[in-house]
């Protein structure tokens, strides 16, 4: 939606690290505003934001793409899953790596559970994340998620790194 510079990118600190919740809301009204059809011409079936592993959002409180997720399911009128993709490897932050250590930093870090693995045959899945930098992260989950039977997985991040 917004490139990840000033004041977007503070924007966004604030939004992961400062409990300001409220900014979800702000971001989905945004996105709704300029791609609402875009989204509803994808038909997403399950909305699932990129998980922090536990131990990280144990220590935040909260999942911001979560939270980002939800709002999207209520404007999307969508199913929103949170529970059954998971981060089951603990991971370095991206943001001080390059593309190939990125990668890297990523493989075995997600997990389907059963339930939604059912769920996921032949659907349409809409990824959410926060920031998109090299893709790294949105590879990785929407391999797993193919790997799992997803039809299609389309992506959509509050912000995109500059020169991507």
């Amino acid at each position: 939606m917004w490139l990840h510079k000033e004041p977007v990118n503070y924007s966004i600190y604030q939004f992961k690290y400062h409990n300001q919740r409220i900014f979800g809301r702000y971001y989905v009204a945004e996105i709704a505003k300029k791609y609402k059809r875009t989204l509803l011409d994808w038909r997403p079936d399950i909305i699932i934001p990129i998980p922090l592993h536990p131990a990280k959002q144990r220590k935040r409180g909260y999942n911001q793409s979560a939270l980002v997720a939800k709002e999207l399911g209520k404007c999307l009128g969508a199913t929103v899953d949170i529970k059954g993709f998971r981060r089951v490897r603990g991971t370095v932050p991206q943001k001080g790596l390059n593309p190939a250590e990125r990668r890297m930093n990523l493989q075995g870090a997600f997990s389907v559970r059963e339930y939604l693995r059912t769920a996921l045959k032949g659907k349409r899945v809409l990824l959410v994340d926060d920031i998109y930098t090299t893709g790294s992260t949105m590879d990785e989950a929407a391999r797993i998620l193919k790997k799992e039977g997803a039809e299609k997985v389309f992506y959509l991040t509050i912000s995109i790194g500059q020169g991507y």
